[in-house]
């Protein structure tokens, strides 16, 4: 039997599975957030009402990704990412059915809590399954994720149209996701193949000891800075473009699309950007792009450019988060549950607070000038860039792998 070949069977069956979840994760996250106003509709909410409700997906979201994310390190990653990409799919389809806000509440934060979990779980996964590979391959997952959540959106805005309810929407989206956990199930990385295998101890000192490390929470910092910019973009490009720039409805909802469709494009092309020219370039220029493309749009002050400018940030920031995700598992494989929850958990928050904050200070400068904000802080991430170099002593001969921090194996070539 040819066990090189038997390997790399094995290997594009983990890759595909980790994909499935992110696909899946993607898919979840954007059938609700389409049929946010149908639920807010059924339920009769007003915006402060919908808030408190959003808030519990958000909060189940961070306890998920800071405490139930760390059975990664201890179950492994597949033994964690297999049940709560299931329970994703069963999960989703509550929220159709609840009677009030207490209940609605309630549902969310059960949605939250294992979403965050599987975030932290998958994105584990993807770093052992690019171990094994020998190349970078992270950027690639995140791709998928982008792609999975246009086609929940679509899927939800396709039930709208044809005017059929969330619920239709959440079973037939809920139903597809169990199916494709199903499939990474049974595809799945063996345990212990991208040399994270599960640990017999409790995580508790160690797990204390990742928490305490300044590197980790300096990578943390460089997520929340990035994610701000994605925050902001989603909840404040098209009212910027219409309300600043004297765009029209449809082209101001352009500036979201161009944003999401460059970051998208710029992930799958980010895997072989890091094997040619290694993380920390990578990030550097990605930085440098998503910072001068807005800052200039917002000098200029044409939709035109608004438009282009969402696309730059979009482009700059694909790739910054999978390098940064994959530089903090990398730093104790052993640990990384530990780690993502730490780093994930931290650019969540700038994903949460950035929207809120940008919103706060344009009431006092202006949505111009506030939209600065995001352009300056990925600015400050291509500075913090040097952060993401492999941790421990590098090979005397330079390569690629000392540019990745991966090591050669089956899947190389």
């Amino acid at each position: 039997m040819d066990t090189t070949a038997t390997d790399r069977t094995v290997l594009r069956r983990g890759r595909t599975a980790t994909s499935l979840l992110f696909l899946l994760f993607g898919a979840a996250l954007g059938a609700w957030t389409s049929r946010i106003p149908s639920v807010k509709s059924h339920l009769d909410l007003g915006d402060g009402l919908l808030s408190l409700a959003l808030l519990a997906f958000a909060l189940g979201a961070i306890v998920g990704m800071m405490v139930l994310g760390r059975l990664t390190d201890r179950y492994g990653s597949t033994r964690v990412m297999v049940p709560t990409a299931l329970l994703e799919g069963v999960l989703l389809v509550p929220p159709a059915y609840m009677p009030d806000l207490a209940a609605l509440m309630l549902a969310l934060f059960l949605f939250g809590l294992v979403h965050g979990t599987l975030n932290i779980a998958m994105n584990a996964n993807a770093i052992e399954v690019q171990r094994a590979w020998g190349r970078p391959i992270m950027s690639s997952f995140h791709a998928v994720y982008s792609i999975g959540g246009f086609l929940g959106s679509a899927a939800g805005g396709l039930f709208a149209r044809q005017e059929l309810s969330a619920r239709a929407t959440f079973l037939s989206v809920g139903g597809c996701v169990v199916l494709l956990a199903l499939w990474a199930a049974l595809w799945a990385l063996p345990a212990g193949t991208g040399d994270t295998a599960p640990q017999d101890a409790p995580a508790g000192p160690a797990g204390r000891g990742v928490i305490r490390s300044p590197q980790l929470w300096f990578l943390g910092a460089l997520a929340m800075c990035a994610l701000v910019g994605e925050g902001t973009a989603a909840d404040w490009s098209a009212v910027y473009l219409h309300e600043d720039l004297g765009g029209s409805p449809g082209f101001a909802a352009s500036a979201f699309a161009a944003f999401s469709a460059a970051m998208t494009a710029g992930r799958l092309l980010g895997d072989r950007l890091t094997a040619r020219f290694g993380p920390v370039a990578l990030v550097r220029a990605c930085g440098v792009l998503a910072s001068v493309g807005m800052t200039a749009a917002l000098i200029i002050g044409r939709p035109w450019a608004g438009v282009a400018g969402f696309a730059c940030l979009g482009a700059g920031m694909s790739c910054i988060a999978p390098q940064v995700y994959s530089a903090a598992g990398q730093r104790d494989p052993a640990r990384a549950g530990a780690a993502l929850s730490l780093v994930v958990s931290l650019g969540y928050v700038g994903f949460l607070i950035g929207p809120i904050v940008i919103g706060s200070v344009s009431t006092f400068v202006g949505l111009p000038l506030a939209l600065g904000l995001p352009a300056l802080l990925v600015f400050l991430v291509a500075l913090g860039a040097p952060a993401l170099r492999p941790a421990g002593p590098t090979p005397e001969a330079p390569g690629r792998t000392e540019d990745t921090g991966l090591v050669p194996g089956p899947g190389r070539g």
